[in-house]
């Protein structure tokens, strides 16, 4: 049952999680089973392999951990790192300060690089620490690649291009969580050694698994490292990998099922049509912002995200009353200001399974709700603005050719 019921669906536009294609919902909708019969090993060892794929990575070893994106954090670390070990990390919105936290409760020496929130990483102060760091004291750089809570993506390219420039063997170690399967994202060719995302976001599943994908020289500092850990030990994982039965524990058998179909939409749309997908629907919704007069917090194009656009509302406007009177009057759910920008922006999510027409029904709910809330915009300002350039851009679909 829902507990505030409403006609139609729930106009679900946070930046996750995010709509569940029925695709999935009827992959999910099955018994329980015997995790030990030949059907699971079977199924994951699949899944192993696939999940590499949109990562982009051949190197990799995929960890499918039941838990959510801060179980995932905190597998990366544990498993590469040891207490007092050196790592540069980010700040640059709620997200990676929430990641901040953690690193700095595992008792690891954190040097905090600081942005403004609605900036990208300071990659510039990354290069003066690395260059300075002759004698290799930072073990890792820790960077979230798409902070959700300002709508800004960094350049991981560039950081690898950085470390290599000064040959550091510092380990890159990259929150994808709201990126990856959505975003460009090269685990090989960026040389990230730990990448990690979760099933609620692109993959358009329900929360409940964090993938944890490690390359070799992750596998290898895993050897050394002495951070405590057991739920989240890789080594638990690899022995089984080893013995082809793949779960050290029960794993959830319905979320297995879901993340098959999740990935095989994926493949059947192809990668890079998802990726190009999720640009139109960012444009688009910074093209409706721009019509309405209002402002991204993203301060520059270079980091704008295709995933969410947080927008920030005039000063005489609660950004939490234009959320509240979404789903009480439209039934329309989008995302809150964290923390600093609380009170004065509203996020819009645009990732997973989603269209350029529902998106355009989300443009059209906000701009209702705008007025409600005292704001001048003129109703289909926005939507004519994202409509105009998906008029232009939206392919045929392939399967309809």
């Amino acid at each position: 049952m829902d507990y505030f019921n409403a006609p139609g669906r729930n106009h679900l536009f946070v930046p996750g999680p995010v709509n569940i294609p029925d695709q999935i919902i009827r992959a999910m909708n099955r018994n329980n089973e015997d995790y030990r019969s030949p059907a699971i090993p079977a199924l994951t060892k699949t899944l192993l392999e696939d999940v590499k794929k949109i990562f982009k990575t051949t190197t990799g070893i995929p960890f499918l951990i039941p838990t959510t994106g801060t179980g995932a954090w905190e597998s990366a670390l544990t498993n590469t790192l040891s207490p007092g070990d050196r790592i540069v990390s980010f700040l640059i919105g709620q997200f990676s300060l929430l990641w901040i936290d953690q690193q700095q409760r595992l008792k690891f020496n954190v040097d905090v690089v600081e942005s403004d929130w609605g900036q990208g990483a300071k990659l510039d102060v990354l290069e003066s620490k690395i260059a300075s760091d002759t004698a290799h004291t930072i073990k890792a750089i820790c960077i979230v690649h798409n902070e959700t809570a300002t709508g800004v993506t960094n350049n991981l390219a560039k950081v690898r291009q950085i470390l290599d420039s000064y040959k550091h063997p510092a380990l890159l170690i990259v929150d994808g969580v709201s990126s990856i399967c959505a975003l460009d994202f090269r685990m090989d060719e960026w040389g990230v050694d730990v990448a990690i995302t979760g099933s609620q976001k692109a993959l358009s599943l329900p929360t409940g698994i964090g993938i944890v994908v490690a390359g070799p020289r992750a596998i290898e500092a895993s050897k050394t490292a002495k951070s405590l850990r057991v739920f989240f030990d890789w080594k638990d994982y690899l022995k089984f990998y080893q013995l082809g039965t793949y779960w050290p524990y029960t794993p959830s058998i319905h979320l297995l099922y879901g993340l098959r179909a999740a990935l095989d939409l994926v493949f059947e749309e192809g990668l890079e049509n998802v990726i190009a997908r999720h640009n139109r629907l960012g444009t688009a919704t910074r093209l409706a912002v721009e019509a309405w007069g209002l402002k991204n917090c993203t301060e520059k194009e270079e980091w704008h995200s295709d995933t969410v656009t947080a927008v920030v509302v005039p000063s005489y406007i609660d950004s939490a009353e234009i959320v509240r009177r979404a789903w009480k009057r439209y039934n329309l759910s989008l995302g809150l200001g964290l923390n600093k920008v609380a009170g004065k922006v509203f996020r819009i999510g645009h990732l997973g399974y989603l269209n350029e027409l529902q998106l355009l029904g989300c443009l059209a709910g906000v701009e209702m709700i705008l007025q409600d809330v005292g704001y001048p915009v003129k109703l289909g300002s926005g939507v004519a603005a994202a409509s105009a350039y998906f008029k232009n851009t939206i392919p045929l679909i392939p399967s309809r050719i």
